[in-house]
């Protein structure tokens, strides 16, 4: 079965985004590239990457600082081929300081469903171990764990 392409409805703008979280929660970046068109732009911060080589190197180097990341994705609005999200991740540096980053994407989609631009904006808030609130086994985020909303995040 092929992944959601625009036109998007809300039930396959959901599935667009649980599809991007469950990628991004496995920390495989030649997996997770797959996702992108070999030419997508992307503004992650205050990094700008272009193109699938340049998405592996920037995730290799994320998630080689960012231990044991947990990544939660809401839908936040679509239209015909773009999607927004929000999304907060917890993640440890290699001294056990732990760390909630929340940010926003912009997405926007060739006919395939590729994703030729992301547009990230993220800030990271420091917490305590006891704060965390994801605690599932490294990997995909179990179908009844609390969402954002839920978490109230």
């Amino acid at each position: 079965m092929n992944p959601p392409a625009p036109p998007f409805t809300h039930e396959t703008a959901i599935k667009k985004v649980r599809l991007a979280e469950d990628g991004w929660n496995s920390r495989a970046p030649e997996r997770v590239c797959l996702a992108y068109s070999p030419d997508s732009k992307w503004r992650n911060r205050s990094e700008f990457i272009s193109g699938r080589e340049a998405i592996i190197a920037f995730l290799t180097r994320k998630w080689a600082k960012e231990l044991e990341y947990r990544l939660i994705k809401e839908l936040w609005a679509f239209t015909d081929n773009r999607i927004a999200v929000r999304f907060a991740y917890e993640w440890h540096d290699d001294s056990g300081n732990w760390f909630r980053s929340y940010g926003n994407e912009n997405w926007e989609f060739d006919d395939q469903g590729l994703m030729t631009s992301r547009y990230a904006s993220i800030n990271d808030v420091p917490i305590q171990a006891s704060e965390r609130k994801y605690h599932w086994a490294l990997g995909r985020r179990p179908d009844d764990h609390p969402s954002l909303s839920d978490l109230g995040l």
